[in-house]
């Protein structure tokens, strides 16, 4: 369940963790009023996950998971559903040519990733690779440890197994 902490005294609202039926790795914790409608709530849901109004059906579901309500009516607010702190709101995409479906939001391997040869990489200016080497010009020191690699090693050394547990 959620924190006392997150609920604010007096306040209409109701703080809902927030996941989506393409996105997995999506989840956000949100507060809603709740005379909120629930047309209002897919909209600020769209601008979180990008599933468009007309293509978002909402599920609400409590703290041990269990589905409570499928928020059908747009027009009632979402208090209609008795929401409670630390549910979860549910979207599902019912659109098969969202901008969520097929995964490629969150599958890098399904992006095309930018590569360039070591040629064209030494021709360029401005890389970090010219400004390390300027850098190295200027002051050889600066990649000497700064550390030996016995530091503090006199103050490690009284260190016994009881003064660890």
């Amino acid at each position: 369940m959620a924190s006392r902490l997150q609920q604010i005294e007096g306040d209409e609202s109701v703080l809902l963790r927030v996941t989506h039926s393409n996105l997995k790795s999506f989840s956000a914790d949100v507060r809603f009023p709740l005379q909120m409608s629930v047309e209002s709530v897919k909209d600020k849901l769209w601008r979180k996950c990008g599933t468009s109004v007309n293509s978002m059906s909402l599920e609400l579901y409590d703290d041990t998971n269990t589905k409570v309500a499928a928020l059908t009516d747009n027009s009632r607010p979402l208090g209609f559903y008795s929401p409670l702190q630390g549910y979860r709101l549910h979207v599902i995409d019912l659109d098969p040519s969202s901008v969520t479906s097929g995964g490629w939001l969150e599958d890098t391997s399904l992006v095309e990733k930018y590569t360039i040869s070591e040629e064209e990489y030494s021709k360029r200016d401005g890389t970090f690779r010219k400004f390390k080497e300027k850098v190295l010009s200027q002051n050889p020191s600066a990649v000497e440890n700064k550390l030996s690699n016995n530091y503090m090693e006199d103050l490690c050394s009284n260190i016994t197994e009881t003064d660890v547990k």
